[in-house]
């Protein structure tokens, strides 16, 4: 079973609103086994154009956790905080097996 990873790129709008999401999001990713790889910090751009100023990236042990994660009850509690005080996209993409 291969790790899945969710790549964000987001820009926060409204930084106030979008701690209540910030503060609560690490727990829920926990309780599915993700971690971070990435959450913020420096980033140059060397290629295309970027999605959002700030880069985050959660391992999670597969592709089925990752979605349970991403629809399961406390994550979607708190979604709206993310959607409506930030933009950006984000990905689940397969990891590689070697």
């Amino acid at each position: 079973m291969s790790k899945a990873y969710l790549i964000g790129q987001i820009t926060v709008t409204n930084p106030q609103a979008y701690a209540v999401y910030s503060a609560q999001v690490p727990h829920t990713i926990a309780a599915f086994g993700g971690k971070y790889l990435v959450r913020g910090g420096h980033a140059t751009q060397l290629e295309g154009q970027a999605q959002g100023e700030r880069n985050v990236v959660v391992e999670f042990p597969s592709r089925e956790i990752a979605e349970a994660w991403y629809n399961s009850e406390a994550y979607q509690a708190i979604l709206q905080h993310r959607l409506n005080n930030s933009t950006g996209a984000l990905a689940l993409v397969d990891g590689y097996d070697l």
